[in-house]
């Protein structure tokens, strides 16, 4: 039997040896800074800038989403913004898919590419509203809720012509399709985290148009006029 003493010096003279950090935890965090920055990328400044179109942030609200971009370049530019915009959302969950990443830290890229989107590094944390990219995020995640509630977004916009409206109820209703998918056993509870975050981020992004909205100020959209205000 080695003596007490013995023992306790040999733990000293022992060389410290730093416990190695979890392989998964460093995925996962690499994961969420390019689920980040890919959100971050201002499609519709981009698209202005390559072709020579007029920047969206100086129109309507400013923002530098499709529907700015739509009054600022039209419709072929406008729509080449939206599909850019959904691309950057899905793509980094997309990658966190195929490397085996859990449905949390998928979850989590999802959140990190609309916080990106609404809050860009590239713009001094400006940005749009996060609806695209949070599309784009959900068609990885699960694509049958894109689907089921793209009527809603739509068909608000359609009946009320205000797309903030649209975005506000249609990412709700997003949320609460993905939920049932969580209770027929199509996903795990887990990617609620994703449908909760994403559309908190939504809503606060739209903190503004609620505003308008409430006061019977917000803008109204046409899509045949490009400097709609």
């Amino acid at each position: 039997m080695v003596p007490r003493s013995s023992a306790a010096t040999a733990a000293r003279e022992r060389p410290y040896t730093p416990r190695r950090m979890d392989p998964r935890l460093i995925q996962g965090a690499v994961l969420m800074v390019v689920g980040y920055l890919s959100g971050s990328l201002p499609m519709g400044v981009i698209v202005a800038r390559l072709s020579g179109g007029r920047d969206p942030r100086t129109v309507g609200s400013g923002r530098t989403g499709g529907t700015n971009a739509l009054r600022a370049m039209g419709p072929g530019r406008g729509l080449a913004v939206g599909v850019l915009d959904i691309a950057k959302g899905a793509v980094p969950v997309l990658v966190a898919k195929l490397v085996g990443a859990d449905d949390l830290v998928q979850a989590l890229v999802g959140i990190a590419t609309v916080l990106g989107a609404a809050r860009s590094v590239f713009l001094r944390f400006h940005g749009g509203r996060g609806v695209a990219t949070a599309i784009g995020a959900m068609a990885v995640i699960q694509p049958l809720v894109v689907i089921l509630s793209a009527p809603v977004f739509f068909g608000v916009i359609w009946l009320s012509r205000y797309v903030s409206l649209g975005s506000l109820v249609g990412s709700a209703a997003a949320a609460g399709v993905l939920a049932l998918m969580v209770v027929a056993g199509f996903n795990p509870p887990v990617v609620m985290v994703y449908g909760i975050g994403a559309v908190v981020l939504i809503w606060i992004a739209h903190a503004d148009n609620i505003d308008r909205l409430l006061h019977g100020q917000e803008r109204k959209f046409d899509f045949f006029d490009r400097h709609a205000a």
